[in-house]
């Protein structure tokens, strides 16, 4: 059962305090505070009464003068607890949320790749920055000022019957129907908070999704299409605000009524009690002031349960996501400081999904130092090899080896540092060209980058930009060409010198001059160690020492451009259709 089908859920609420064992300190000065004000909060009535009847009445003007200042002092007093209180628990709260997101973050980035396939990026956003912002409320607005609330509105009750009994059961009488309006709007404002939060998460992935592909959306002119689908779910979000603003505009006046109500029966009771002595006017004072304290705490207790309630929603969320086991399934302990670079692929089955395979039944050996091209189709299964070799998933029957030993064995980030990847899309972060090529690799100088460069030909187009390898690439690298981004993952790969290289459709929808540079690059960065080369040209990958051919995640056939032209099989009709496109 979620939370939001709860009043209140203590296990997920213990799991958030376990994030304040670091500041425990905090928490105890918020909850000794809270209950400090609560008691503070008859004492000013009381102290109001008192001036009333034991000064006022009796003229004595040096009396009251000394009273005031000890009204004054308290009202002080008060108001210290409350700012202190505050700020102790939104100090906590800040605390708390940095270590939630910083342990949501930390999980994040260790996840496999499969749940980010099925997960949208809109959605993991909301939950590391909005939901967690929520969270922070259970620690500064929610559960401290309720439990404070609770016990203020005891102690003035007991304070009011110790004062008059009969006047407190006629103030008390209006209660219930304040109860069932708090009951009644609980309820009501919290399925409009879980919409609000439902849709703010919507908005953000449709958000995320359609500035990332915003070229797509262009290309195909669908701005109109788009902005409709936007405005249906923008529509959602504002209804759910307008539900929970509604639920406010009729709740607060209710109280506001009772609560004059209220103090109408106090005055219309209190009069005729005065005039018959049997009550002093402080005492009609005091309970005014105590109506005033009742009913605000009541008012406020449905807002803050609600923010409360909201918080916990959102807890659940993102707890849900820290506790998910998404990583991969073994993390072996060997690390070997060198490998020759034999990859094996024996039998191997894989699925993104169920049992519906993308790859079936593939074997094969690449000896070390070996340059292999993989050829086929769209969806053979050609990336998904590379992707099996780097563990970004793991395989459903049989196993890969390389040297020899099952790569379940390698320590998983060792293994990847040994297997150097290229990707066709390549993805550059926000800042310089130096940045993006280091990936915060301290030991590696700019003038190590530079000599790189100058080693694989590619400072020739570095040095043409402004600022050199300094130039802001921005976002995605969206300020360069395709195959210049390319080369910069090229100088990437070749300065964190792998023991295997894969290519994966590196040289493709470039310029000439780029693909002259790149193959440059391809020559250095595949020379003595193993390659393995996804091809997309096929001319590119002529003089590979051995080229695979895939066709619907079965391997059809291999052997040496020579030797596959000659059998005429799959790669011969692949190369022919092949040459009549860049005819």
């Amino acid at each position: 059962m979620s939370v939001a089908g709860k009043a209140f859920d203590f296990h997920l609420f213990k799991k958030l305090l376990s994030f304040t064992k670091g500041y425990k300190w905090l928490l105890r000065g918020a909850i000794l505070l809270t209950l400090l004000g609560a008691f503070l909060a008859p004492l000013r009535p009381y102290l109001v009464q008192y001036a009333f009847d034991e000064y006022i009445v009796k003229s004595d003007l040096p009396g009251l003068g000394r009273m005031m200042l000890v009204i004054v002092a308290v009202l002080f007093l008060e108001v210290s607890v409350q700012y202190l209180s505050g700020y102790l628990s939104n100090l906590l709260a800040l605390h708390i949320v940095h270590e939630i997101r910083m342990k949501l973050y930390k999980k994040l980035i260790h996840f496999k790749l499969e749940y980010y396939d099925k997960t949208p990026v809109g959605t993991l956003v909301t939950r590391c920055i909005s939901d967690i912002q929520n969270i922070s409320e259970v620690f500064s607005q929610g559960f401290l000022d309720i439990a404070g609330d609770l016990l203020k509105l005891l102690i003035i009750i007991l304070v009011m019957f110790y004062t008059n009994w009969k006047i407190t059961f006629l103030c008390l009488s209006i209660i219930p129907l304040l109860l069932l309006a708090t009951y009644i709007f609980k309820n009501a404002i919290r399925a409009a908070f879980n919409d609000v939060r439902t849709h703010v998460a919507s908005l953000n992935a449709f958000v995320q999704e359609h500035i990332n592909g915003m070229s797509l959306v262009q290309i195909f002119n669908r701005q109109e299409q788009e902005y409709l689908k936007f405005k249906t779910i923008n529509n959602k979000h504002r209804n759910a605000n307008n539900r929970s603003v509604w639920h406010y505009s009729v709740f607060f006046p209710v109280v506001e009524i009772l609560s004059a109500t209220s103090i109408g029966l106090l005055v219309w009771w209190g009069a005729k009690e005065t005039l018959q002595h049997e009550i002093t006017t402080g005492v009609i004072v005091a309970f005014i002031m105590y109506i005033n304290m009742l009913f605000k705490p009541i008012r406020q207790l449905a807002d803050r349960f609600n923010t409360l309630q909201m918080g916990m929603v959102c807890s659940e969320r993102v707890i849900q996501v820290i506790e998910t086991d998404a990583y991969n399934s073994n993390n072996g302990t060997f690390k070997p400081n060198t490998i020759k670079g034999k990859i094996e692929f024996n039998r191997v089955w894989f699925a993104y999904k169920n049992e519906d395979w993308v790859i079936k039944d593939v074997s094969f050996v690449i000896e070390p130092g070996q340059r292999v091209a993989f050829v086929g189709a769209t969806g053979s299964g050609k990336t998904t090899i590379a992707a099996l070799l780097c563990r970004y998933y793991e395989i459903q029957k049989g196993e890969i080896k390389i040297d020899g030993i099952d790569i379940m064995e390698y320590e998983l980030n060792h293994l990847r540092k040994l297997i150097g990847t290229i990707m066709q899309d390549v993805f550059l972060f926000p800042g310089s060209i130096y940045e993006n090529v280091i990936l915060n690799e301290t030991s590696l100088t700019k003038q190590r980058v530079i000599e790189a460069a100058t080693e694989t030909g590619m400072i020739q187009f570095i040095s043409k930009l402004p600022g050199g390898i300094d130039y802001q690439v921005m976002e995605r690298g969206s300020l360069l060409s395709t195959g210049q981004r390319q080369l910069i993952s090229f100088l990437r790969a070749y300065l964190y010198n792998p023991s295997i290289m894969i290519l994966d459709e590196a040289t493709s929808s470039i310029d000439s001059e780029s693909e002259r540079l790149i193959q440059l690059a391809t020559e250095q960065l595949t020379a003595h160690r193993t390659s393995i080369i996804i091809a997309h040209r096929l001319s590119t990958i002529k003089d590979a020492h051995v080229i695979m051919v895939l066709d619907k995640g079965y391997l059809k056939e291999s052997g040496t451009h020579a030797q596959l032209m000659e059998t005429e099989g799959f790669y011969f009709k692949l190369y022919q259709a092949h040459n009549k496109e860049y005819v």
